[in-house]
């Protein structure tokens, strides 16, 4: 989860809120989707995380996982 009111997160950091690994994470650095700053190491803003994972697109559901999301 995004803390609120947290500057700024390593890669690591960002790789577990995502739950993904570093690779991942540098990946999507490399595409332009996730913007970082160079301080040292690369370190991702809270605000731009937050805008990352608000934008990112859901994966829509199958008509057969829409009946049990009903359920749900």
């Amino acid at each position: 989860m995004v803390k609120t009111y947290e500057p700024l997160y390593t890669v690591k950091e960002v790789s577990k809120i995502l739950k993904t690994n570093t690779d991942a994470v540098y990946a999507l650095i490399k595409q332009g989707q996730l913007p970082c700053l160079l301080l040292g190491s690369k370190k991702i803003r809270g605000s731009d995380l937050e805008r990352f994972i608000e934008q990112y697109p859901a994966v829509p559901l199958k008509p057969e996982e829409e009946s049990h999301a009903e359920v749900l």
